[in-house]
């Protein structure tokens, strides 16, 4: 098993070899290109995405073009665009690598072989789920009722990473402002003593 996939599942469930053989037979290793589109807008979202480096992004684009980021998924973090996954149905969002990124592909085939085989695998997984769920949550109620200096700050405290990596323009989308208004409040950040 990857060891990056290893230390993922350690604390989390208790594997025998003969389960941890099983899981790295189920995913597999992906190198996506930057700005690599993974899962195109319309099509269905056959797998779940392990990042061991690099960024994904779940993105939404209207009528206009105008692009809409819904999640990051970062390392040591697994995603995909779900209402497509568990419905079968065509994603109404895409993912695209915004960095060179090592991925771990699980197909829903091998999802619910890991769900039925491995004994605790469902309930960690319903336990991430749930974790994304509360941070999805979060995200929207931040762009309901906090201005962006507010939600900029959240992210400075808590993902400063994400700032400092990605580019103003998936920052500025991901906390919902114009690029501008980002660029204004990176100048006017308090220096520390």
């Amino acid at each position: 098993m990857h060891p990056v996939l290893k230390q993922y599942f350690s604390g989390k469930i208790d594997l025998s070899a003969g389960h941890e053989a099983l899981i790295d037979r189920c995913f597999k290793l992906k190198h996506a290109k930057r700005n690599e589109v993974l899962v195109p807008k319309g099509s269905v979202a056959k797998n779940i995405y392990f990042v061991i480096k690099g960024c994904l992004r779940v993105f939404l684009v209207d009528d206009s073009g105008n692009e809409s980021t819904r999640f990051l998924i970062f390392e040591n973090n697994m995603g995909t665009a779900f209402p497509s996954f568990i419905n079968g149905t065509p994603s109404l969002a895409a993912i695209q690598s915004l960095e060179a990124s090592e991925l771990l592909v699980l197909s829903r085939h091998d999802r619910d072989l890991l769900l039925k085989e491995v004994p605790g695998w469902e309930t960690m997984y319903r336990i991430g789920l749930e974790q994304d769920y509360i941070a999805s949550i979060q995200r929207i109620e931040s762009l309901i009722t906090m201005d962006s200096k507010a939600r900029y700050q959240v992210l400075m405290d808590t993902r400063p990473d994400i700032i400092r990596r990605l580019p103003n323009k998936i920052v500025a989308d991901y906390l919902g402002i114009s690029q501008e208004t980002l660029s204004r409040l990176k100048a006017h950040r308090p220096t520390k003593a």
